[in-house]
């Protein structure tokens, strides 16, 4: 009676004279479901990571490829860093300034960050000197420096993109000096 049961072979064929057979035993078949249920689950996976980023991009101040680079400010006792001004080491990255922290991505469909920055440790911004090649300006750039001595320079072909990342972020970290010296009111 289980000799009766159990899958042995299993015959497929196509069109209506059943010309193609294609025939897989069930050691075989058990091995395509489960391929199929590992497919469905990363699927799955990718579509929720996917749902993650689109919402946070959606909902990101500010977002944008830049060209970047970092610097370490020197320690005591270390000589001056040498002038790299004309070490062209800058590389593309996607930016996204989303609550209090900056994010940075490889590229734009990469579902983790790179790097990432809290606003809270920026202490300083400021435009940098345009990049130029032979006498012509080709990059517009500007840097955020953070209490732990690294320095992220920032640029972009577009004085618009620059000005407008310059902005937001100075503008979110006037707001969040603001809300840290202002009394908290709130009670538990």
């Amino acid at each position: 009676m289980l000799k009766l049961l159990s899958l042995r072979r299993l015959t497929w064929s196509s069109g209506a004279d059943y010309e193609e057979k294609v025939e897989i035993n069930a050691t075989e078949l058990a091995a395509l479901r489960s391929e199929l249920s590992d497919l469905e689950e990363r699927e799955a996976h990718l579509k929720a990571q996917l749902e993650n980023i689109d919402e946070l991009l959606r909902s990101a101040r500010l977002t944008g490829y830049l060209y970047m680079r970092t610097r370490w400010k020197a320690l005591p006792g270390e000589p001056p860093p040498l002038d790299d001004s004309e070490v062209d080491d800058w590389l593309p990255r996607f930016v996204v300034l989303h609550g209090p922290c900056i994010f940075f991505y490889l590229k734009c469909t990469d579902l983790s960050p790179q790097d990432s920055c809290l606003l809270s440790d920026i202490d300083g911004i400021g435009p940098l000197p345009s990049i130029e090649k032979n006498g012509e300006e080709i990059r517009h750039a500007f840097y955020m420096s953070t209490h732990h001595g690294l320095r992220y320079e920032c640029s972009s072909e577009s004085k618009i993109q620059v000005d407008g990342w310059l902005t937001a972020v100075q503008e979110d970290l006037e707001l969040q000096h603001r809300d840290t010296e202002a009394p908290n009111t709130t009670k538990c």
